[in-house]
Order: C-alpha cells, then structure tokens, then sequence
C-alpha cells in the first residue's frame, strides 16, 4: 500500500500541468524571406549590430551627453529597479519549492485556581495562600517544518513564468536605453539646429543694418524717399523678431538635455555655449533586414516574454483544481524547569500530512483559468502587433530618411544659387544699375535658402536617429542578464 502511494507521489511530480511554451508565433515571415527592406534601398544590408551608433556622427560632445544619460537618467535607474525587483521575485518562486523551518522557544507561566500542584502527602490541611502551590512554569524550545510537494507543476510553472517576468524587464531596460539614446540626439540636434539659425539670423540683421544706414545717408542728401527707408526698417524688425523664438527654442532644447542627463535646467549652458555645426550622418548606413530587426529589437523582446510568462500562468492556475499535501512536522523539548529544554529525555516529535482539495469552488478555479487563457491570447496579440509596428517603423524612417537626404541636396543647390545671385546683384549695386532694395531682396531668398538648408540638415539627422531607434539600435548588454534577441 505505502509503496503504491509513493509510486502515485512520484507520478504525480513528473507531471506539470498547463501548455508548454513553443515560442511566439510567427510574424513578418515574408518580409524576412524578403532578406532586405522594401524602403532601404539607400541603405546597406549589412546588419549593424548592437552599435554605438551616435558615435558615427564624430561630435565629441553628443557622445558624452549620451553617455552622461545613460549613467544618470532616472527612467534608467527606475528600470533597473524593476529588474531587481523581478529578480526577487524570480528567487522567492524558487524558494517555494523548499520546505519551511522555523524555531521557536516559549516560557509560559499559568495560575491555576482551585487546584492544589504542590504535595500534599504531609497532610497538611488548608489554610495556606496556595500562591504557589497553584502555579505552573512551561519551558519549550522547538523547530515547525512544513513542505508542500510540487505534486502538478504549479510551482515550476511559478518560477518559469517569473523567469519570464526576468527577461520582460531586462528587454524594457533595453529599450528605455534606445529610446533615451535617441532623445538626446534629437534634443542635441535640434539645439544645434537653433543655434545655427540664430547665427544665419544675426548676420542677416547685421546686412540689414547697414543698409539701413547707408539709406538713412541718401536720405539726408534727399536722394532716396522716406518710404524706402521705412521698409528698410520694417525688414530689419522682422528679422530681428525671428531670433526671439529661436533663442527660447534653444533653452528649451538645453534643458531638455539636462533633464535627460539627470542634471537640473540651466546645468548645461556653459557647456553647450559654443555654437558647434549640426553633426551630419555618414554616407552610409548598415541597417541589416528585416529578421535581424526581430531578433534585435527590445520593445520585440519584451513582448516574447510576455508572452512566455502568461502561457506559464496558465499552470499556474491549473494546478489548482489539483489536491494539494502538505507535510507538517514538530520537534520540541521542554519541561517545568529551565534545564527540561536540553534533556534528550523530553524529545517531543510530532508529524501531520494534510490533504488539501477545492473541488467544489463553483467554478472560481475554472474562470481563473480563463482568465489566463484569454490574457495568453492577449499576449499573443500584441506580440504580433508589436513586430507588425517594429516592420512599419524600420520602413517608415528609412522612407524618410533616403528621401531627406534627397531633400537637402535639392536645397543646398538652391542655396548656391541663391549665393551667386546674391554676388552678381552686389555686382549691380555698385555699377548703378540695381537698388538696395533689389540688393535686400536677394540677400532676403539667400537667408531663406540657408535657413531651409540648416532645417534640412537637422531633420537629415533626426532622421538617422529614427532610423536607428527603429533598428532597436544603442542599448547596452547587462553583465550577467537575459539580453534581447539572445
């Protein structure tokens, strides 16, 4: 009989309850098969790898305040956070596969009224307080045990689906870093951006000024109107006007990088005072395919393991509808004096299995269950969702990407010419056959055009950047983590 039950226990332990994970579905086979991306055509195949891509654009500044934020950002530590977390997590799943031991010791002391515990055998009658006589003194010193048998697998299912919790959260700290990566270098350049255009914009006014100073002298020898002199004017306040939401974009965009930096607004003015040229991307760019951008990516990662861990909670809940045994034990010593606690003689063992079985819950086990295969299946879904959007992301900063590069070499031809017709119309002036207005209308389309050249050259750049956060590119491998992809 005892070895049938055994036979039964050890059964029952091989056995683990709820679906085995098989992996996550598969999604965006074809554009894998395809081996590149429909809009990299621009772009090379090579995968890039885990990179520090930033470190392409050659600005020495950009690459420490990258490396500042991702040392100091508090959404980095915060992840990190919820790793350790996990991790705890993780080792309290395990832990619950061992059993339970604790020690006590107890001292009690109980009167007990009406009855007499002294000897009594003299014959002594009545009389006494009895105040001790009616005392008692317990010592005790003792272990309690308890273990529960994984008899189905709920536990292991509950250290598989915490194991997944693990990786889930290393894949988030890898993608806060990607996306953290990229704000400072959208931040960095668009400030960069704004310096530039306050620049174009302070020598533009500076042309003006002087114009308007030497019209103002025509004026005074009565050979220009009063008329030409106020346009002047309203040209040179109109330009000047442009520099004041440039300027408060240029703070914004600096305290922006503090913020991301983990430093407070205003920590970062004397560093990035020099105005430094937009860094431009190289000519080219390794962007891999489609199946290295689904191995690559965290935010990918992390919907995998998501996945991984609900599947594993199926069991979780599964295990339940099962009996569960539990073995309690107790060994104590003690006695009514103090030296009772150390005497073999007063050994006191005591051992309590107990079966414990809901098998009529109406239903609550039933529905929990459901409820996990319905947020398996949810799981599922935005696992697909996730690797459909990371395939429209990659394509769509590529597009844009090729066709900004397009863009600015379109508008830096215009610039030149702008340039050259602006030198040919000096050329006028001074030969007396072109006003200063037509002169100021030139150098008017010549600022336009370099400042469209300067926006170009950002958005070029922030473009690069896009591309690469679409890549899932600029996260850091952990020592000792699960890391994306792997």
């Amino acid at each position: 009989m005892r070895s049938s039950a055994l036979l039964c226990l050890l059964l029952l332990g091989a056995c683990t309850v709820g679906p085995d994970y098989k992996g996550p579905p598969a999604v965006g086979t074809d554009a894998a098969a395809r081996g590149q991306f429909v809009r990299g055509n621009e772009a090379a195949v090579p995968a890039p790898g885990v990179a520090r891509w930033w470190e392409t654009l050659g600005d020495a500044t950009l690459d420490r305040l990258v490396d500042d934020a991702l040392a100091n950002s508090p959404s980095i530590a915060a992840a990190e956070a919820r790793i350790r977390q996990a991790q705890a997590q993780a080792r309290q799943q395990r832990a619950n596969q061992a059993p339970s031991i604790s020690a006590n010791g107890t001292y009690l002391r109980a009167q007990l009224p009406g009855i007499d515990l002294a000897d009594n055998s003299g014959g002594s009658a009545g009389g006494g307080s009895g105040s001790e006589s009616n005392g008692l003194d317990f010592y005790n010193l003792g272990l309690n045990a308890s273990w529960e048998p994984d008899l189905v697998g709920g536990v292991r299912r509950g250290i598989e689906q915490s194991r997944a919790a693990v990786g889930q959260r290393y894949a988030d700290l890898a993608d806060a870093q990607v996306s953290l990566t990229a704000q400072v270098a959208q931040a960095y350049v668009n400030y960069r951006d704004a310096q530039e255009r306050i620049a174009l914009n302070a020598r533009s006014s500076e042309l003006q000024r002087q114009s308007l100073a030497l019209m103002e002298q025509r004026l005074a020898a009565g050979t220009v109107s009063a008329l030409q002199v106020e346009r002047l004017k309203t040209d040179l306040e109109s330009t000047e006007a442009q520099a004041i939401p440039l300027t408060a974009q240029a703070d914004e965009y600096r305290d922006v990088l503090a913020l991301l930096t983990g430093r407070t607004p205003g920590a970062l003015d004397a560093t990035l005072a020099a105005p430094v040229p937009v860094p431009l991307p190289p000519a080219k760019v390794a962007v891999g395919d489609p199946a290295a951008l689904i191995a690559s990516r965290p935010d990918i990662r992390a919907a995998e393991r998501a996945l991984a861990a609900s599947t594993a909670a199926i069991g979780v809940n599964e295990a339940k509808r099962y009996p569960a045994i539990r073995f309690m034990g107790i060994l104590g010593m003690g006695g009514t004096s103090p030296g009772d606690v150390l005497d073999p003689g007063n050994l006191t063992t005591l051992l309590a299995p107990q079966i414990s079985w809901s098998f009529l819950d109406f239903g609550r086990t039933a529905a929990a269950v459901r409820q996990s295969e319905a947020q398996r299946d949810e799981a599922e879904a935005n696992y697909r969702q996730t690797v459909l959007a990371a395939l429209q992301d990659a394509e769509t900063s590529l597009s844009r990407f090729a066709a900004t590069r397009r863009q600015l070499a379109r508008l830096a031809s215009a610039e030149q010419s702008a340039s050259r017709a602006a030198a040919l119309n000096r050329q006028r002036v001074e030969a007396g056959t072109s006003t200063l207005i037509d002169q100021l209308d030139v150098e008017r389309q010549r600022l336009s055009a370099a400042m469209a050249v300067a926006q170009a050259k950002a958005q070029l750049t922030n473009s690069f950047v896009a591309v690469n956060k679409a890549l899932g590119l600029g996260w850091a491998p952990v020592a000792g983590g699960e890391q994306p992809g792997g």
